[in-house]
């Protein structure tokens, strides 16, 4: 799910294309933005897509209502959050609980629901944080507050700015954290308080 340039997409897309999502493949992308470049992304590799957006509904509720019946009809195992910017109900996410997961720019607990964690980060030198990274996580009810997969550090440097700490995050946390997750999901490997989760 996703709804802007699709980086986080095309990380996945490169991991499957290197056979390294075992036991799964990508089977749909849904995007809350019809403008999205990720849906170019997912079309020059023949991936269905779907858009649906939030103001088309009445409520929050009957969009959760829509992207179940779309995802259910896909009969998809996994929803990966890959910069999907719009808020998921709470029945929604306890339909999917252990099914969805997202990737978030920040050591979670650090930053939660910040918008920018990278402009969070770069605040006055005498107040910046020394490491940033990146959290792959179950999505709960609570806003980034679901179930910590992986964690990856990634350090700010002197003379960083947003986006060339954005830049390292994303190659050096996200793009690695993020397919090895989906393909844990996928393969049976992941726990949440001891049990496994996957896509069956």
């Amino acid at each position: 799910m996703v709804s802007g340039g699709g980086t986080n997409l095309q990380a996945l897309i490169d991991a499957q294309q290197a056979g390294k999502i075992e036991n799964g493949q990508i089977s749909l992308v849904i995007s809350s933005n019809p403008k999205a470049y990720a849906l170019e992304r997912a079309a020059k590799v023949a991936i269905p897509s779907e858009v649906l957006r939030r103001r088309d509904f009445s409520d929050a509720e009957e969009y959760g209502k829509a992207l179940t019946a779309l995802l259910e009809n896909a009969d998809i195992g996994l929803i990966v959050l890959a910069g999907f910017m719009t808020v998921l109900p709470d029945s929604f996410c306890r339909h999917f609980e252990n099914r969805i997961i997202n990737v978030h720019p920040s050591l979670i607990p650090s930053f939660c629901g910040e918008a920018s964690t990278v402009c969070a980060c770069m605040k006055p030198r005498w107040q910046r944080v020394k490491v940033t990274g990146a959290t792959v996580h179950f999505v709960s009810e609570v806003v980034d507050g679901g179930a910590i997969i992986a964690q990856k550090a990634v350090e700010v440097e002197d003379g960083d700015t947003p986006e060339t700490l954005q830049k390292r995050v994303m190659q050096n946390a996200e793009w690695i954290l993020l397919p090895q997750a989906v393909s844990d999901f996928c393969a049976g490997r992941l726990r949440v308080d001891g049990a496994i989760v996957h896509k069956n």
